[in-house]
């Protein structure tokens, strides 16, 4: 990268970037496992999946923008002992917005009232769980101080973006997964493997903000292969 991104830069361009087309399912895929479990979206399946909603956020910690992950204690009914975004199923009477706002706010005590939620990225469907995961993406200009649920939460993970960014950081490597071997790729921190849904969804959210210093990246352009 050029330059590290900064908050206030960020905060200025997302919105309005997350209000035009994404690169979707293009964008997922680069991170997905092969053969991927299911080739239905969303879309085939948003009348009879489970809604979920998950909060991306953005935050300054030391001298440069952080993402928060968290990994899952054994004691949850979905997504045991993985690394994920806060978020959870949505309620009846909840707006996608309102629930990731309650998931955090109860997976890692964040004050979700001092956040600014900029968008959302394209909805992801996980066809072992049967869950269209709808991702939400907040800023907050201020550091936060996190107050994990022992019940839910092992660990907080927190994430430098120029990592994520970097792709010598992206490795794939093969596992045995639900009784087959498959392709995997994951980022990389420290002794953690961002992969799986997480993945994916973190996939688009990287390759918009690369758009920020690259014009030929534009909305509706190619997605590069691998």
């Amino acid at each position: 990268m050029n330059k590290p991104f900064q908050l206030d830069s960020i905060i200025e361009w997302l919105p309005r970037r997350l209000s035009q087309e994404k690169p979707g399912l293009l964008a997922q895929l680069r991170l997905s496992p092969l053969p991927p479990p299911s080739p239905l979206t969303y879309q085939d399946v948003l009348e009879t999946c489970l809604k979920a909603a998950v909060l991306i956020l953005l935050y300054p910690k030391g001298s440069e923008p952080h993402l928060v992950f968290i990994h899952r204690t054994g004691l949850g009914s979905h997504h045991q002992n993985q690394i994920s975004f806060p978020g959870g199923g949505i309620q009846p009477g909840e707006s996608i917005e309102q629930a990731a706002r309650r998931e955090a706010r109860e997976e890692l005590g964040i004050e979700t009232e001092k956040i600014t939620v900029v968008g959302q990225l394209t909805p992801l469907y996980v066809q072992p769980s049967n869950y269209c995961v709808f991702p939400v993406v907040a800023i907050s200009l201020v550091g936060i101080n996190f107050s994990p649920c022992p019940g839910e939460v092992a660990s907080v993970i927190e994430v430098p973006l120029s990592h994520l960014l970097d792709e010598n950081n992206l490795k794939q490597e093969r596992w045995l997964l639900r009784g087959r071997e498959v392709l995997v790729p994951f980022y990389q921190f420290e002794q953690h493997k961002i992969w799986g849904a997480t993945a994916m969804i973190l996939s688009e959210l990287l390759y918009i903000l690369k758009e920020m210093e690259s014009p030929d990246l534009a909305p509706g352009s190619q997605f590069p292969g691998k």
